[in-house]
C-alpha cells in the first residue's frame, strides 16, 4: 500500500510541476511541495497504521 501511495502522489507532482492540476490550493507549479507534505502524512499514517493493526 505504502508503494502504491508513494508512486500515486510522485505522479502528481511531476503532473503539478509540468502543468497545475488547477484543484484549490495547487494552482501555481510551485505547489507541488503541498503534496510532498501530503505524501510524508500519509506515509506516516500508513506506517501507523500498519504497527498498531
Amino acid at each position: 500500500m505504502t508503494k502504491l501511495i508513494s508512486i500515486l502522489l510522485m505522479l502528481a507532482m511531476v503532473v503539478q510541476i509540468i502543468k497545475p492540476l488547477g484543484l484549490p490550493l495547487l494552482k501555481r507549479r510551485s505547489d507541488f511541495w503541498k503534496l510532498a507534505l501530503l505524501a510524508m502524512a500519509l506515509w506516516a499514517v500508513t506506517l501507523l497504521a500498519r504497527d498498531f493493526l
